[in-house]
């Protein structure tokens, strides 16, 4: 009897990005970026941030609070770039497992790398990423943690956090260009 092995399971998606085009200077998103206390204003999950003390502050820690339906957990996030105005990125992290690393990188749109110096556009490209960090022995005990607690598997945590992102830069474009507009007007 010749058999077949059964279907591979579908490769693990390990990386997201997804981008925007915000008609405010690059200063501007950035400290809107930086400023974490704000995330729930743009994430479909994220609920408060609640900024824990630090002595040198581009390398705060905070406690994020998150919901997904009726579910409810927090997370530990470590900010681990904090280069003004190009990036900001931070490490999550659950019960000391580490999660995944979101961020944004911010460009003139007016040029196809990352800048040297600070774009005059007025216009900022920017780019929100996810990295997954789950991996190893540690990782399939934070993808079980991951079920129970925020009720996604790997693979519904990649379409929940895309979904999630594409939302995330719409609500921070609408805020950061509806403030622009009030700034200029004024």
């Amino acid at each position: 009897m010749n058999r077949q092995d059964p279907d591979p399971a579908p490769t693990r998606t390990w990386e997201l990005k997804e981008s925007v085009l915000i008609a405010a200077p690059m200063e501007e998103v950035y400290a809107s970026i930086s400023d974490v206390r704000r995330m729930p204003q743009w994430s479909p999950e994220c609920v408060k941030v609640l900024r824990l003390p630090s002595k040198d502050d581009s390398r705060t820690s905070f406690i994020g609070f998150n919901r997904n339906g009726v579910r409810h957990w927090f997370t530990h996030c470590r900010v681990t770039v904090a280069e003004a105005p190009r990036e900001f990125a931070f490490q999550v992290s659950v019960a000391g497992l580490p999660i995944a690393i979101w961020g944004f990188q911010l460009r003139d749109p007016g040029r196809n790398h990352r800048l040297d110096a600070v774009g005059t556009t007025g216009s900022t490209h920017v780019t929100q990423y996810w990295h997954d960090l789950r991996r190893g022995s540690r990782g399939t005990v934070a993808d079980l943690l991951g079920r129970a607690v925020a009720g996604t598997s790997p693979a519904a945590r990649v379409h929940t956090n895309r979904a999630g992102m594409i939302t995330t830069l719409q609500r921070l474009k609408q805020s950061v260009e509806d403030t622009a507009r009030i700034t200029t007007t004024s």
